[in-house]
């Protein structure tokens, strides 16, 4: 599956204050505070504008939102629960590490879940409902490549895929997969700004396995999941033929120096 090479190089900016990176936020009262502290800070994080190493401040979260402290320590603990935050007592809370053994991990956790997924939706009768709804976010999906929009497109990419588990009535592994998918996320936004993309086949490919489970065939679903997301091995090479990217990630690892020695090994 061919990838388009960049050819400018993204230059390493300084990295914002957190308080510059929500002040335009707003927390809505009729909703878990926990809850969206935890998305607004897991956002910042996934998408590289909180970069590893750096120093998330309770204090600095809880004035910029207007909130208490409790549900600010409550997100962070979250966050350190899917990998993207180590409390350091004493010390702080920081964004952890890119790491290449991670990655590979949550691909590895990613490709067989959701191929048991793909499988066993394919193996069911679907209502219209749910063919319609991932039809839906297809259509919705080339809309948002005709017109570039990069950020639109992966939310419904994710959209799609939680569409797969839902249509295999086990919605509630979706969430296990995209907890597990910190380094996935935050690689996928690297790749991006090194133009190391592949929208218009990711969008041919998610048609394939969505008119595999319409048609009702596991084995073609499976095929089509499999073209999609790719072998573990074709993932290492894929990674290893890029030496920019993965020299970029150690350079954004060793970018902010926190007090405390979180590793920074990329792998």
């Amino acid at each position: 599956m061919p990838t388009q090479v960049a050819l400018l190089k993204p230059t390493l900016q300084q990295p914002a204050a957190i308080a510059e990176l929500l002040k335009d936020k707003t927390l809505d009262d009729a909703s878990a505070l926990t809850a969206q502290i935890f998305a607004l800070l897991r956002d910042l994080i996934i998408t590289v504008k909180l970069y590893p190493g750096q120093l998330i401040s309770e204090k600095e979260v809880a004035e910029t939102l207007q909130a208490s402290k409790t549900p600010v320590r409550e997100a962070m603990i979250r966050l350190q629960g899917i990998g993207l935050v180590s409390i350091v007592p004493k010390s702080g809370t920081y964004v952890t590490p890119i790491q290449i053994t991670r990655y590979m991990e949550a691909c590895f956790i990613r490709l067989q879940l959701e191929i048991g997924a793909v499988r066993r939706a394919a193996s069911q009768q679907n209502s219209w409902d749910s063919i319609l709804k991932m039809e839906s976010i297809l259509r919705q999906q080339a809309a948002a490549l005709e017109a570039n929009e990069k950020l639109a497109f992966f939310r419904l990419d994710e959209a799609l895929h939680k569409a797969f588990f839902e249509a295999a009535g086990i919605a509630g592994v979706w969430d296990v997969v995209k907890d597990s998918q910190a380094d996935v996320y935050r690689i996928r936004h690297l790749k991006r700004m090194h133009n190391i993309q592949r929208r218009g086949a990711v969008l041919q490919e998610h048609k394939a396995i969505v008119a595999a489970i319409r048609g009702g065939s596991a084995d073609a679903a499976e095929q089509a999941m499999l073209d999609h997301i790719g072998s573990l091995e074709q993932e290492v090479e894929e990674l290893a033929s890029h030496a920019d990217l993965l020299n970029f990630i150690e350079v954004l690892n060793n970018s902010a120096k926190p007090k405390n020695r979180l590793t920074r090994r990329v792998g």
